[in-house]
């Protein structure tokens, strides 16, 4: 399914990793996440449409104690409540980025992961690849049928 990030999207983002603020800032939202019993706070920003370079597109920003987060050119993603969090995705020809932000105020990136992965036997792989196999495959049903394709030019939204 196609769409524009909408501010009804964040909210139903923020709803699932249980966002203690949610504000809209001038060209993007804002959401703060805290976890008092672990001492975490994350700031999770979602820029529906930003100059990317020579393009615009979707830029979704992570701050935390302790690292700062980009996935450039977002084309989708997936809320997952039973999970409790919700997974970014930027697919580029036949490779896939993707940002999980949890409930918990944690956060996990995976960069440039041949598509193919996703679909594959994780039983066949290591564990150190499996996991980033298995956290992308939430995705697979919002990724675009062609695999040629530069990009996807609208964002897409799925809920499991």
């Amino acid at each position: 399914m196609s769409v524009r990030f909408s501010k009804d999207d964040a909210e139903k983002i923020g709803a699932v990793i249980g966002v203690e603020k949610l504000t809209f800032e001038n060209d993007h939202f804002r959401m703060k996440v805290s976890n008092p019993e672990e001492k975490r706070i994350l700031v999770l920003e979602i820029y529906p449409e930003t100059q990317l370079g020579r393009r615009r597109g979707m830029l979704v920003v992570v701050y935390t104690g302790n690292s700062h987060l980009q996935l450039h050119n977002c084309t989708g993603y997936v809320v997952s409540e039973e999970l409790g969090e919700v997974t970014f995705v930027a697919e580029k020809r036949d490779r896939l980025s993707g940002l999980v932000v949890e409930r918990g105020a944690s956060c996990s990136l995976y960069a440039g992961l041949d598509r193919d992965l996703i679909s594959s036997d994780f039983t066949q792989l290591g564990v150190e690849v499996m996991l980033s196999g298995v956290a992308l495959s939430l995705t697979e049903e919002i990724l675009s049928k062609d695999h040629d394709s530069d990009d996807a030019s609208e964002p897409h939204d799925q809920e499991d």
